[in-house]
């Protein structure tokens, strides 16, 4: 039997988060030495997984099938295609600059304080996302993917609830009222989508008598897969729900912008840039393979909403005074962006949707934490609390600027890629939607620009008179980050060719082709 590659790389995060809360409490700092060794070494079991791979092989590669519950069908079934393991690339990457940015958010709190924050429980729940999230993007089977889907609420409602930021303008008691009320308004938006997907997956079982996408797959082939019109419609509102939440997708993202608030930077790095591109990520991989007919039925609404999101997330980012709360709404324009990717049905926009998928991951990351330092060194997320930052920080405030300039998609950094495939492959099909949503690059520049100017120029204030420049630790965090921006912007063909054999196989799942250009015969 090979080596079960994938189940390593799942499997690795999920026991080093057991010994990571398992190490004494005085030994916080073997803690996080640990949580980060197990982080990189699943970062190599993920580029073993990423060189292994063949993009013009088969389907889904480095399979795993083993039965699980027999008596309902389910199996321990994985396997990656070339978005599954871009998206496992992208997370066991990140894992560690998460780590290494939080490195003391879980640190005791000042001394004379009573509350001890346990650093060991932070670092093993950050791990036990990552083997949540890498199960999801590797499973097969539905019923597989559905209980991970829901698992990994649990340590991320710990996470926000128990591990917030700081920095709040009216104390400390304020702050863990506005925790909770986050933690538990992000657990019950996602609770709630799960829910309606369990019955939709319980639906899909008694029509399919199987979970395994691969046994669907070839009972729609031979035709002995029979779904009423009306059932796979309702099937598919059911799933496409419940990843409409976790994406998040306007009127569904309410809960993002108070998660993201409330949560250390890290952390919301880890909502935004590893979780949530779960939800986007199932819609290409099981709302449009299971519910092709259904999928397209339901196009001309969701490309609506996804434009709805893209306008609306940036005009109230616009108008934030919290730098991180702008930052999330930014997020739910993007996750517009590559919502009408995936639904635009072309080729073109479905690989820019699954590329920005990745580079949001990374450029977003780059913000977040550079924002996350400027934030712990003032101990305010407030816009106005700043000013001229670049005069006594120049390189925070320059590597500020790339994450920002990235966010709003300038050409040569890696998001313009995406945005432009994006676009294009919308504009083909539907050119209505497709220029109202160039807006949202006018806006992005906007809000992106004023934050900048806001924040880092201007006369210095003095309460940032004396802040400190970014630090090694924090310049091994950022400075990879922004080597990827730069060299995805510029040769994007790596990634582009592991995702685009997968784009074409579910643009046939879909029953679809690319439109055919308009050439007029000569006079």
């Amino acid at each position: 039997m090979s080596f079960p590659l994938l189940t390593a790389t799942a499997v690795l995060p999920a026991v080093g988060a057991v010994a990571t809360a398992a190490v004494p409490a005085a030994r916080r700092t073997a803690a996080k030495w640990l949580a980060l060794l197990v982080s990189l070494a699943t970062l190599a079991l993920a580029a073993l997984v990423l060189v292994r791979f063949d993009p013009g092989g088969a389907r889904y590669q480095l399979t795993e099938s083993h039965s699980w519950i027999a008596a309902f069908g389910v199996r321990y079934e994985l396997g990656v295609d070339g978005i599954g393991v871009a998206l496992v690339a992208l997370t066991a990457l990140l894992i560690p600059f998460v780590m290494l940015a939080g490195w003391h958010d879980a640190d005791p709190l000042e001394t004379g304080s009573s509350r001890w924050r346990p650093t060991q429980g932070f670092f093993a729940l950050i791990l036990a996302v990552e083997a949540m999230v890498i199960v999801s993007f590797e499973a097969t089977d539905v019923f597989l993917f559905y209980i991970f889907f829901e698992a990994m609420l649990i340590p991320m409602y710990f996470l926000i609830g128990g591990f917030g930021d700081r920095a709040h303008e009216h104390g400390e008691e304020a702050a863990a009222t506005q925790r909770s009320y986050a933690a538990v308004k992000f657990l019950l938006y996602n609770l709630a989508g799960g829910l309606i997907m369990l019955a939709a997956v319980i639906g899909l079982y008694t029509v399919a008598h199987t979970f395994s996408l691969s046994e669907i797959a070839q009972a729609r082939a031979n035709g002995s897969l029979h779904m009423a019109t009306g059932t796979e419609r309702w099937l598919f509102l059911g799933f496409f729900f419940a990843f409409a939440v976790k994406a998040p997708l306007w009127p569904l993202h309410t809960w993002l912008p108070n998660a993201m608030g409330e949560a250390t930077a890290p952390v919301a790095v880890l909502i935004t840039a590893v979780v949530d591109k779960v939800g986007t990520f199932a819609m290409l991989r099981f709302c449009l393979q299971l519910f092709p007919e259904a999928s397209k039925w339901a196009t001309p609404v969701i490309l609506v909403l996804a434009l709805i999101s893209i306008l609306y997330g940036a005009l109230l980012a616009v108008g934030q005074r919290d730098i991180k709360r702008l930052v999330a709404y930014a997020s739910i324009s993007h996750f517009g962006f590559i919502v009408l990717g995936v639904f635009a049905m072309t080729s073109q926009g479905q690989s820019g949707a699954t590329l920005y998928m990745v580079n949001h991951g990374i450029s977003t990351a780059s913000l977040l934490l550079v924002a996350g330092f400027l934030i712990s060194r003032r101990g305010s997320r407030l816009i106005a609390d700043y000013g001229g930052v670049q005069k006594v920080a120049p390189v925070l405030a320059g590597t500020f600027l790339i994450g920002g300039l990235a966010t709003l998609s300038l050409p040569g950094l890696a998001p313009f890629v995406s945005e432009f495939l994006v676009l294009v492959g919308t504009f083909v099909r539907h050119p209505a939607i497709g220029v109202v949503a160039t807006f949202g690059i006018v806006l992005a520049a906007l809000y992106t620009l004023v934050l900048y100017q806001r924040t880092m120029t201007g006369p210095v204030k003095p309460e940032v008179s004396a802040m400190p420049d970014l630090r090694v630790r924090e310049l091994v965090v950022v400075a990879p980050l922004i080597v990827l921006l730069i060299f995805l912007g510029v040769y994007p063909k790596p990634v582009a060719d592991i995702v685009n054999p997968a784009v074409r196989q579910t643009m046939s799942d879909v029953h679809q082709t690319d439109p055919q250009p308009k050439v007029e015969a000569a006079p």
